[in-house]
């Protein structure tokens, strides 16, 4: 499977970076089935980035939670992990809380809105993907295609 990265660079060997704000799956290396969705990812900042290219070979051994479509237990996760508890999966798949959903589950973690007013807010949104790398062992099943440059044409 062919997965895909939005960076400021070409990033040939992925790593794990701690990064400011937990994210959706929590730290780790980010990509996407949707080239589409990377390139928005490579271009947010100033309109150039880095659509990297990966083979993806799972591996068996690995420890992977797979989230089919947002559910409660999808959402249960994610607002654990952006409020800073760690998993022990070594990968992460499932729908992306996108910019505006991204509001939705903070709202929600936040006591802003409820479990039912998140979902009735949400429902309509377009399909996201992201599929995230935890350990070190995760990251060798992915192997560098290619990298090139990308721009934000609006």
């Amino acid at each position: 499977m062919i997965l895909y990265h939005g960076s400021k660079t070409i990033v040939r060997s992925p790593e794990i970076r701690i990064q400011k704000y937990n994210k959706d799956f929590y730290f780790g290396f980010y990509c996407t089935q949707f080239p589409e969705q990377a390139v928005r990812w490579a271009t947010r900042f100033n309109g150039i980035g880095y659509l990297n290219e990966y083979l993806y070979t799972p591996d068996s051994r690995l420890k992977v939670k797979h989230f089919p479509e947002m559910t409660e237990e999808w959402l249960d996760f994610i607002a654990a992990c952006r409020t800073g508890q760690a998993h022990d999966y070594d990968i992460v798949e499932g729908p992306m809380a996108n910019d505006t959903i991204f509001n939705y589950v903070q709202d929600f973690v936040d006591g802003k809105i409820s479990r039912e007013a998140f979902w009735a807010l949400a429902k309509f949104k377009k399909p996201t993907h992201q599929i995230s790398f935890h350990t070190a062992r995760a990251l060798t099943t992915l192997s560098f295609v290619k990298g090139s440059e990308v721009r934000d044409e609006k």
